[in-house]
């Protein structure tokens, strides 16, 4: 499939855009993802990223592949923290499989489908790929091309996902709806009915983002909280907090902050500290600047993740196709944990750079911490 049929299909997938929402706001899902929280892992122990939920599995006997293989990875792009120490983290997996691995080809879509889509083609185009790593910019935009790719070499998506059920498996935590609920009931629960929320979010059409929010709103809605603002920051620090500037400057009260992803959760206090106004309950992630903040100013706060753990299950899971192993599919779907107050101390680590994320799962892989950006 050629790039401009591609963009033709991806171009058409978007404007379907009463079908896509519907699908990010899915009881069905919402459900399945708040039992899977609680559920207990298959897998090593201590090794969350190689760890699975359910018991699903597939036969990848087709792909078995001898000698040293050649991995690609086409990569939405590095444009916020959580993908910086990801990417670190896939590199790093891959450090531990030179014997396996004869090179690792990655390519940086900059946040840009189009560049994507062009990616993915030159990739499996090449014929130097035994297997095709894909973190997706956007669901709808990716999904022909990956579908195109799945038709020339085993096809493993992770962070992201697509609409098509072609990919081997589809590397994730349990997902968007859990992050949402566990923030949006963390929210709930120390709100009254009629406080007010602001939302903070990414971007719009990521599948793991937008059922984030419609999570949350949901729980919102339910307990009777209202959500005065639904705003796109694009995970800048200065847009962050202008845009909470905003709201204070209005005269609009927020009792609570909830975010999609906490890059940028310090920022938005920090709107709080210049306007002389008490910190608001807020969920954040698991970067170190806003666990720092957290402990040294008593928040009442949360840090639910998505961790960047999954970047090495992407390179594991590319191995043991290669190696015809059974796989966990067509979902892995890995544990998601979140931090809380008594457990935050477990995850303040001084030596690592405010914007590190401390799920990691990195500590043992090497180059750690430099590699990281933290010190010894």
């Amino acid at each position: 499939m050629k790039l401009k049929t591609i963009l033709a299909a991806s171009v058409a997938l978007i404007c379907a855009g009463e079908a896509l929402a519907q699908n990010f706001n899915d009881p069905a899902e919402f459900k399945k993802q708040r039992e899977q929280l609680s559920m207990k892992p298959q897998g090593p122990e201590g090794k969350p990223w190689a760890q699975y939920l359910g018991d699903g599995m597939v036969d990848t006997a087709k792909y078995k592949k001898d000698g040293p293989v050649t991995l690609c990875f086409s990569n939405a792009g590095i444009f916020n923290p959580w993908r910086v120490v990801g990417l670190n983290n896939l590199n790093a997996e891959a450090e531990l499989h030179k014997d396996r691995i004869k090179e690792l080809i990655v390519v940086d879509a900059e946040g840009k489908d189009e560049k994507q889509i062009s990616d993915i083609e030159a990739l499996v185009s090449g014929g130097r790929c035994d297997a095709l790593i894909v973190s997706p910019n956007t669901t709808a935009a990716l999904t022909p091309a990956v579908e195109a790719a799945c038709g020339k070499l085993p096809v493993i998506v992770f962070d992201r996902g697509v609409n098509t059920q072609c990919p081997v498996t589809y590397i994730h935590p349990v997902g968007g709806y859990g992050f949402g609920i566990t923030s949006g009931e963390f929210i709930a629960g120390k709100l009254a009915k009629g406080d007010n929320v602001l939302a903070l979010r990414i971007m719009p059409g990521v599948d793991v983002l937008e059922t984030r929010y419609s999570a949350a709103k949901t729980i919102f809605d339910e307990a009777g909280i209202n959500v005065i603002g639904s705003e796109f920051t694009g995970s800048d620090r200065a847009k962050t907090k202008s845009i909470v500037e905003d709201y204070i400057n209005r005269g609009e009260k927020i009792e609570a902050i909830w975010m999609d992803a906490g890059d940028t959760a310090t920022a938005a206090l920090e709107a709080f500290e210049d306007a002389g106004l008490p910190y608001p309950v807020i969920s954040g992630e698991d970067q170190q600047d806003f666990l720092r903040k957290w402990q040294s100013e008593k928040l009442v706060a949360i840090g639910p993740s998505y961790p960047t753990y999954q970047w090495r299950t992407a390179i594991i899971a590319a191995l043991d196709v290669l190696d015809g192993k059974q796989v966990p599919g067509p979902e892995w779907v890995l544990p998601q944990p979140a931090i809380t107050e008594d457990v935050l101390a477990e995850f303040v680590d001084e030596r690592m750079p405010p914007l590190h994320y401390s799920l990691c799962g990195c500590q043992e892989l090497p180059g750690y911490p430099e590699r990281w950006g933290g010190k010894k």
